[in-house]
């Protein structure tokens, strides 16, 4: 060993040894933030599918391949971290001698032709990402870029030391080459001997080329260890278990569709027995998230794809899921000493510490557990309210994020601790509640004008307990049953089922609300009486059935979320299928026969709920195909990144004051194809693009109707008018 390896050698060490160190400090207080949320049992089971779903999100880069330039270039960089971590290791080797290198695999041709592809691959990809960056940069393309909001010097920082890694595995190979000690051939690793051939025949430059990429991965190390809030760096370590961990492992796309269950001490809250001061309703403070909620915190690359695709944020709203997310960890590590000596308020709002036990905290620390987790400016607040409310629930942040944060779960369980315990939401809200809790229907419509959609049908509505058996229990919904624009659509299916020839029956007055409203909202009481209720009486209707012959067909995609996700949670265990699915599963067996196109061009919006929450995205293009016997016109965005109509979340009955309206956005976007007809598969959809097409003055150029009137108009033109009317459209 020459003096040169002997310095490399001791400095290699050195900076190992304070890298470790701090990295292990740093884990440790990572693992103790995560620790302070609350349990969550539910995390634990079917760890083969957790573990196939983890793999295949990871090492197949299932979702971030959806963007495929950049899905392609961050699986050869990652795939590059993963393997050329070797090339790290064998930089140890290399700092003590020239010709060092790895133990066994070291002088395998097969290892330097993989790593040398890899290498490459790498540094292509890498260049791709810092281009993309530099192109989107906040301060040139505001809004539209997916990184404002992001600490850019973090991402700039990580994609510099990615490429220097990179670029000094080639400079240590190409001096190798140049002192003659490199023993892979030419055909193998063509990069390397091109870099040797420039470079002179220096003995230690090798051992000092190591030293110098030891120093970048420590220095790298150490930066992050520093900043446990770099999600940008950590989550390629934390992006494992926290897709491990997330909620329905073996769900298709995101998982979406049920909301977490309303939890307490990792137990599903029982209203007729939960106390406010006992047992925790919602989430008030940061530490009531579950620990699987402080992981996501944590993981959060930034990348901002949730951002990008947030319909609230693309149309002026102050709501973006990744600055949500960002203000919660942020939050969580600034309060952390506080909360790891022993303070927190108990759910009277007391506080839990001894004075002696807070002494010795930093100022800022008690200052940060002081901030209310819901808050305006003014009371210093976390998340602002105008942010919470913002959301309409869409579903398309949770769809969007590579490593599989649960955005929409986080805000519904905040608005629940505001909802039920401070009253605190939009007022006018609080008329649709009144509704459900009075009427039983966000419209305080009475209860005995349920079936008068029936009225005017040439065929009887059987009711269940009017007829012995029936094959599908028609869920009508409170929509369909009083909205006039959607009473168009229930006739039109009950009209296609009888021409058909399916056995359905209705509840007629013993339906109630599903309750989707009042969950979104955040009043879960409301939802849990509302659903109690239907779920007696359907189990009632279904009595002596097994679950495959529950069959329920609901033409509201809220409905039939909740019907079929939801109402499980609460013991109805039922087979709830889209009228869409069933209407594409009639055209399919000959049952119903299109005879008359429809023309004039048809675009198709996916209901956020049926599309991306529930993976129903083929059965209504099918409808739509057989109908128009041609080619559908579709958006730009559409299917998994359909763009939302504004509706959901409980949106529906609450003013939309900041920004654009996000009707009239979509609205432009269908019209843009120039289609006559928008087909939608839900009455909150048909309700919001209507009112966004009047909005423009394009009521006599463009019609909003839902694909079973679509299909009626093709199977039955002569009796359309009889089937979809019943009472003039509402403006």
């Amino acid at each position: 060993m020459g003096s040169v390896q002997i310095v490399t050698t001791i400095l290699a060490a050195a900076i190992t040894a304070v890298a470790v160190w701090l990295a292990v400090r740093a884990v440790s207080k990572m693992v103790a933030v995560i620790r302070l949320g609350q349990p969550d049992p539910t995390r634990s089971g079917d760890k083969i599918s957790r573990t196939r779903t983890m793999l295949a999100e990871t090492a197949g880069h299932t979702r971030m391949l959806r963007w495929s330039v950049v899905g392609a270039a961050h699986w050869f960089v990652m795939v590059g971290f993963v393997v050329l971590s070797l090339l790290v290791l064998e930089a140890y080797f290399e700092v003590v001698s020239p010709t060092g290198g790895l133990p066994l695999i070291g002088g395998w041709t097969l290892y330097g032709l993989v790593t040398e592809w890899i290498g490459i691959l790498g540094v292509v990809g890498i260049g791709v990402l810092i281009a993309i960056r530099l192109a989107n940069r906040p301060n040139r393309a505001g809004r539209r870029s997916r990184f404002t909001g992001s600490t850019m010097w973090q991402g700039y920082f990580v994609e510099a030391v990615v490429l220097a890694v990179l670029v000094m595995g080639f400079l240590i190979r190409g001096f190798k080459v140049a002192t003659d000690h490199f023993e892979y051939p030419t055909w193998a690793t063509p990069l390397s001997h091109a870099v040797g051939a420039a470079l002179p025949g220096w003995e230690s430059g090798v051992s000092v080329a190591a030293l110098v990429k030891i120093s970048i991965s420590m220095v790298w190390v150490i930066v992050i260890s520093l900043n446990v809030t770099m999600g940008v760096a950590w989550h390629r370590f934390l992006a494992f278990p926290n897709i491990f961990f997330k909620r329905r492992p073996g769900a298709a796309g995101s998982g979406l569709g049920a909301l977490r269950p309303m939890m307490s001490d990792g137990k599903p809250l029982d209203f007729e027995e939960a106390d406010p001061e006992k047992d925790q309703f919602g989430v008030a403070q940061v530490e009531q998230f579950t620990w699987k909620g402080l992981l996501d915190f944590s993981t959060c690359t930034e990348c901002g794809r949730c951002q990008s695709q947030c319909p609230a944020w693309n149309t002026g709203k102050p709501l973006s899921p990744k600055l949500l997310v960002l203000s919660l960890r942020d939050h969580a590590y600034a309060k952390a000493p506080y909360l790891l000596a022993g303070g927190g308020k108990d759910l009277t709002g007391e506080e839990k510490a001894t004075a002696a036990q807070l002494a010795h905290l930093d100022v800022l620390a008690l200052a940060e557990a002081e901030k209310p987790l819901i808050g305006d400016a003014e009371s210093g607040g976390v998340i602002d309210p105008d942010v919470l409310w913002s959301c309409t629930t869409c579903g398309a942040c949770v769809e969007q994020c590579p490593v599989d944060i649960e955005h929409v779960d986080h805000i519904v369980d905040m608005r629940r601790y505001q909802v039920l315990i401070e009253s605190s939401f939009p007022s006018e809200a609080g008329v649709m509640l009144r509704n459900l809790e009075n009427k039983g229907n966000p419209w305080g419509a009475p209860q005995n004008t349920r079936e008068d959609w029936t009225k005017g049908l040439d065929f009887e509505v059987p009711r269940v307990g009017e007829i012995e058996d029936f094959e599908y229990l028609f869920w009508v919904g409170c929509a369909g049953a009083f909205e006039d624009r959607a009473k168009k659509t229930t006739r039109a299916v009950a009209t296609l089922l009888n021409e058909a020839g399916v056995s359905f029956a209705i509840l007629g007055e013993g339906e109630t609300c599903s309750g989707d409203p009042a969950r979104r909202i955040g009043n879960e009481f409301v939802f849990q009486m509302l659903a109690q209720q239907n779920v007696e009486t359907l189990n009632e209707a279904f009595e002596g059935r097994e679950k495959a012959k529950r069959k329920i067909v609901a033409t509201c995609p809220h409905c039939f979320n909740t019907l079929g996700n939801e109402y499980g949670q609460l013991g109805g265990e039922f087979e709830v299928v889209h009228h869409t699915q069933l209407l594409a599963h009639l055209v399919a067996t000959g049952r119903l026969t299109p005879v008359q196109p429809v023309d004039g061009g048809v675009t198709y919006h996916d209901p956020c709920y049926l599309g991306r929450h529930n993976r129903v995205f083929t059965p209504p293009r099918e409808v739509l195909g057989s109908a128009i016997q041609g080619e559908l016109t579709e958006m730009p965005r559409n299917s998994e990144r359909s763009f939302c109509c504004g509706a959901g979340g409980a949106r529906m009955w609450m003013e939309e004051r900041i920004g654009k309206r996000i009707n009239v956005d979509r609205v432009e976007e269908a019209m843009s194809t120039g289609a006559r007809t928008v087909a939608v598969g839900c009455p909150f959809c048909s309700t919001m693009l209507t009112d966004g097409v009047n909005g423009k003055g394009a009521g006599e150029q463009v019609e909003v109707i839902d694909v079973a009137s679509v299909l009626l108009r093709s199977v039955k033109p002569e009796q359309v008018g009889g089937a979809e009317e019943t009472t003039p459209v509402a403006g």
